[in-house]
């Protein structure tokens, strides 16, 4: 694997690769690794997945691997907007199934219940799935303006007592919805969601990190370098010896 730096953040390990292309295929040999050790250990593995476009290279690589053992992994994803509307396949769960869950044969998928009519329930109910399920493996993005999930700056909290919960978008991270194609305006992106907090995404045993394209390269520089805290939630991760993070010449660029 050829790598163009690698660097240490505090406790988070860093990989620029060459491509994008190259760094989905390097976190899907991780991810996979993790997995195929886990059901060799307990016989399951656990894994939260994210659906933003940073994610797309990763798993069209990890889609594909072999002998990776689909039928033994539950997944779970970190996200959904509350009660969209009918429309555009702008929801979470049908992202993540078109771009994984229907090329493998997954054992199970338990998707965020943003549909749900008691939504507090809701959230109490997938937390007790969750922990049921303790997870091996998260992969996530960064946000461009530096959440992590949709925990937002200066609503984040890392010692949330809560391993889900009913949030307010901030507008960034509406409009960074629309410039990646899922909604035509701010006006039709949802104003809230259902979010996993950063302490149940920190809770995995392993957390990957994918961050591509230069849209992502301010929020990787404040990741990386400015202080601790939920003005950035995203540099938390410098605090989490568990994490790695996977970036590509463009998503680098403003700490290179």
């Amino acid at each position: 694997m050829t790598l163009l730096q690698t660097l240490l953040a505090e406790q988070l390990p860093v990989e620029v690769h060459p491509s994008t292309q190259a760094m989905g295929r390097a976190a899907a040999e991780v991810a996979a690794k993790i997995i195929r050790e886990a059901v060799a250990m307990r016989g399951v593995a656990n894994v939260i997945l994210a659906t933003g476009n940073s994610q797309l290279a990763f798993l069209e690589a990890l889609r594909v691997l072999p002998d990776v053992p689909w039928q033994a992994v539950n997944a779970f994803h970190m996200d959904e907007y509350v009660h969209l509307p009918p429309g555009p396949p702008a929801g979470f769960p049908l992202t993540l199934r078109r771009n994984i869950i229907e090329h493998v044969q997954i054992g199970n998928f338990f998707p965020v219940p943003g549909m749900a009519a008691d939504l507090e329930a809701a959230c109490q109910g997938y937390e007790l799935l969750l922990r049921a399920h303790p997870a091996d493996l998260c992969c996530l993005g960064i946000g461009e303006n530096g959440h992590l999930a949709f925990n937002e700056p200066g609503a984040a909290r890392f010692d949330d007592p809560h391993w889900a919960k009913v949030i307010t978008l901030t507008e960034e991270s509406r409009r960074q919805q629309v410039g990646e194609g899922h909604f035509a305006s701010v006006e039709e992106t949802p104003a809230q969601a259902i979010t996993l907090t950063i302490p149940a995404l920190l809770a995995a045993k392993h957390v990957l990190a994918i961050v591509p394209e230069a849209r992502k390269a301010p929020a990787v520089r404040r990741t990386l370098t400015e202080e601790v805290s939920t003005a950035c939630p995203a540099t938390i991760l410098r605090r989490s010896p568990h994490a790695r993070l996977f970036l590509d010449p463009a998503s680098a660029a403003e700490i290179l």
